[in-house]
């Protein structure tokens, strides 16, 4: 979409949602003149392939509905009238709820996930239905399924030629692309930083069991949650907070935060993300920010034998726990059956039908790796995220959230080293549960696109996190629109 539209002309979908919030107030702006606004950026921007589903004529009601409580002076919410949009693994009452695969298409749950009914609670209007990675097994989007546009997959708005990252890559193309205010995805190894960082915008991997896992078609329950993303850190903060009810957020003094640089984060970088990794650093400690050399950290060594044998354990006994619960006519070979994409039919067909893992040696079986990660590995790679935090008295990790930024959307998307690139950083927290917050921190000067930064933090850190987000994004700033 930046052909269309260049950052430099002001849309009214540009506005946060605290500035939505105050001219909802001072009676400058409805919610069904943005909600109008945003299904108008939506239906100009269709070649991305952001949606699976839209809710046009029941999120006007809403908005219209409101607006009258807002001019009766009625309660609203602290969401009231403001557009968001849903991941597809996500139940929204009567709306398909597919997880961007043919395999559950026409599925209309009864019920709304917990978390989204947290944000219908709060007033918050849902648009539609974000198109991801199918079934969330994957970090691109490039999804042949539900395609709106000519190209493959859920496209990049600051450019189209490029992925948008995934699984969540609806979810963060969509506020890129300035059709809504906020947004829910879900993450299991990075699905809630990586398509942020490739659009530009802020994302949330909460501690694990923070949020409710209520209603979300799964892929592995000890590494699933549910994150918000948003334009600012305040945003964020307010989605987290309506979700959680804990509105608290600590004081940060810059000059008082520590920040650990484990090395092998630091690593494959392109020059694009090297450059305003540089700038970034440079940023923080010129505002008083200390910055910690931690070493190799040794995450990445302690999370391989964690990681990969978790996820496809649970695949499979976690879709059978949501089948047996939500689809009792449908068997998991049904779902390999339906399946468009054709690495996550692979990643069907030959780990978690047939449960083997991937390693060095090849595919294994993997339940002797699944309880050698639950009886002491994951407690391993817990316990040495602790040690780094108190060893260094670190607030938290800093790193390129990818080092990469996005990729070229074609069929060597599929290559193995591309995935392995895009989760390079995001995946030891994901295995550890620890929460991780994603920051923009500029455009690349030679690919115009987006670079950002992650804060990978202690067990329950959350609020300290985005609250260090906020001050962050004070001396960063936010990035330009596509």
């Amino acid at each position: 979409m930046n052909n269309e539209t260049s950052s430099d002309k002001p849309l009214l979908t540009d506005l946060t949602i605290s500035e939505a919030q105050a001219a909802f107030g001072n009676g400058t702006l409805t919610s069904e003149a943005l909600v109008k606004a945003c299904f108008e950026r939506i239906e100009q921007g269709q070649e991305l392939n952001i949606f699976v589903t839209l809710n046009h004529e029941q999120a006007l009601a809403e908005a219209r509905e409101v607006d009258r409580k807002r001019q009766q002076g009625e309660t609203v919410g602290p969401l009231g009238g403001i557009p968001v949009v849903i991941k597809d693994n996500l139940h929204t009452k009567d709306l398909m709820s597919c997880s961007a695969s043919p395999a559950f298409d026409g599925y209309v749950p009864s019920q709304d996930a917990q978390t989204v009914q947290k944000l219908r609670d709060a007033g918050a209007v849902i648009l539609g239905k974000t198109n991801m990675h199918e079934l969330a097994f994957g970090a691109t989007g490039y999804n042949p399924a539900y395609n709106t546009g000519p190209g493959t997959g859920v496209r990049n708005p600051y450019d189209s030629g490029r992925i948008a990252g995934g699984s969540s890559s609806g979810s963060a193309a969509a506020l890129a692309a300035r059709m809504a205010l906020g947004s829910l995805g879900t993450d299991t190894g990075g699905s809630m930083r990586i398509p942020p960082a490739l659009n530009g915008v802020a994302g949330l991997r909460p501690t694990w069991g923070r949020y409710s896992g209520e209603g979300v078609i799964p892929i592995a329950e000890t590494r699933d949650t549910v994150g918000p993303m948003a334009l600012s850190m305040a945003d964020l903060a307010l989605l987290d907070a309506v979700i959680t009810d804990d509105f608290s957020l600590p004081s940060i003094q810059l000059k008082e935060l520590r920040l650990g640089l484990p090395e092998e984060f630091w690593q494959n970088m392109d020059d694009d993300t090297a450059d305003l990794m540089a700038q970034t650093l440079d940023t923080l400690r010129a505002h008083g920010v200390t910055l910690v050399d931690v070493g190799h950290s040794g995450l990445m060594e302690l999370n391989e034998p964690v990681g990969f044998p978790v996820v496809v354990a649970e695949a499979y006994t976690c879709m059978n726990q949501y089948l047996a619960r939500y689809h009792p006519q449908m068997s998991i070979e049904d779902v390999y059956a339906g399946i468009a994409s054709p690495d996550v039919k692979m990643i069907y067909k030959e780990w978690v039908l047939d449960k083997k893992t991937p390693t060095k040696d090849g595919l294994v079986d993997v339940a002797p790796l699944y309880q050698a990660a639950m009886n002491g590995g994951r407690d391993r790679l817990r316990e040495r995220y602790e040690q780094l935090y108190l060893e260094h008295q670190l607030d938290a990790l800093a790193f390129p959230t990818t080092p990469v930024v996005a990729p070229p959307a074609n069929d060597d998307i599929y290559l193995p080293q591309n995935f392995e690139k895009l989760i390079q950083n995001t995946e030891p927290s994901s295995s550890a549960g620890t929460p991780g917050l994603q920051i923009p921190v500029g455009l690349g000067s030679r690919s115009g696109m987006p670079v950002g930064l992650e804060l990978d933090g202690p067990m329950h850190s959350d609020r300290r996190l985005l609250a260090i987000g906020l001050v962050l994004e004070s001396i960063l700033g936010r990035v330009a629109r596509a």
